[in-house]
């Protein structure tokens, strides 16, 4: 459904698209230094060629106001130097709500390496084949109500995530869950953490990322900071303290969420 490719400075990254009127293949250049990202659209239906620019836009970001954010969050000692050495750091956004909620949950409590092979076997069990492979490119990503009826044998490491892969699918499918552009966010995280199986730092995420909430944090802050005054840029101090130490990144789940995993 998506790969890199390249060496450091010069990849690409290239993804599957599932549009309203068709399918479609994203390729994005990485470019050193001009701050811009060029982007290549093969679609199956040129009317999805504004759907489909609008959601590379919120993959990377694209609308957000790196001088807002800088300005706030460099006023803070602890985040200043953070804010200095990697300026216009931005927040990602998703192509997919549906698909970043299921991934959330699926990768939940494992490591970048397992949550890919997850992912992958996900996609090759239940996702749409293309009409044909585009290089390492094969299917779409599952719906929601095809996961919702599916037995994801072998896919969570128990059964109580899988029950709660399932649950969040219907969920999704019935649209329970909603999570469309311009949803009311509070009410979307509410009916996350309704479903069994997500607590709140699963649907923090799913806000951050899915809904593009940018005033989100996510874990412990360090010692000595006051969170309060990074509003409302909160989900972007989450990004450059990951950044700055990803071995410390903040916990991937809360105590409530390691209870139900158990």
């Amino acid at each position: 459904m998506e790969e890199v490719t390249g060496v450091p400075g010069r990849r690409t990254y290239r993804r599957t698209l599932r549009l309203p009127n068709g399918t479609g293949i994203m390729e994005v250049d990485e470019v050193i230094g001009d701050g811009w990202l060029d982007c290549r659209l093969h679609l199956a239906e040129l009317r999805d060629l504004t759907t489909a620019t609008q959601r590379v836009r919120r993959l990377f970001d694209l609308d957000a106001d790196p001088y807002a954010v800088g300005e706030r969050l460099g006023a803070d000692p602890v985040l200043a130097p953070l804010v200095a050495r990697s300026p216009g750091l931005r927040s990602p956004g998703t192509v997919d709500p549906v698909e970043l909620a299921v991934r959330a949950v699926l990768a939940r409590r494992t490591g970048p390496a397992a949550g890919r092979d997850l992912g992958a076997r996900l996609v090759a069990g239940y996702g749409e084949p293309l009409p044909r492979p585009v290089g390492g490119l094969t299917h779409l990503f599952p719906r929601a109500a095809e996961l919702a009826r599916a037995p994801l044998a072998g896919l969570a490491p128990s059964s109580s995530r899988a029950a709660a892969l399932r649950a969040l699918a219907a969920a999704l499918a019935a649209r329970d869950v909603v999570l469309d552009a311009g949803t009311d966010r509070d009410r979307a995280e509410r009916a996350l953490r309704a479903l069994p199986g997500i607590g709140p730092w699963t649907a923090g995420y799913v806000r951050m990322r899915a809904l593009g909430d940018p005033d989100v944090l996510l874990g412990t802050p360090p010692p000595g900071t006051t969170p309060a005054l990074w509003s409302p840029w909160r989900s972007y101090a989450t990004h450059y303290l990951h950044a700055a130490d990803p071995a410390g990144a903040p916990a991937r789940h809360s105590p409530q969420e390691e209870r139900i995993d158990a």
